[in-house]
């Protein structure tokens, strides 16, 4: 019965997981999801504490707030012409921890949230 109940919780982190993936991935063309996301990801932090896919709410939620202040350096930047190249570096880096999270989450396997790569 303990195991049922700890795979239903597995189950429905995941699930959670996979849609905070989905709505950060679809904040590359709709930016106001990356939002949703974070939000989701702090309210349902402490549902999750405890599995392996916590690694990715820390994951997603280091992602969002990187990617934000890497974001706003750029646009400073934006001045001084390096902005440009930077925000594209930034962005890539975002779109690369999406996909390599997500695919790890497919995998069942926990990310490593304290690492950049």
């Amino acid at each position: 019965m303990e195991n049922a109940v700890a795979e239903n919780r597995i189950a429905d982190a995941k699930r959670l997981a996979t849609i905070c993936y989905a709505l950060y991935a679809l904040s590359c063309v709709i930016s106001v999801t990356a939002i949703a996301a974070i939000i989701v990801n702090y309210l349902k932090r402490g549902d999750v504490a405890g599995t392996w896919v916590a690694s990715h709410f820390e994951w997603q939620i280091r992602t969002f707030w990187y990617g934000l202040a890497g974001a706003v350096i750029s646009w400073l930047l934006m001045f001084v012409l390096i902005g440009i190249p930077l925000m594209i570096a930034v962005g890539v880096w975002v779109i690369y921890r999406i996909v390599k999270g997500w695919l790890a989450l497919a995998d069942d396997k926990a990310v490593d949230a304290t690492k950049l790569l």
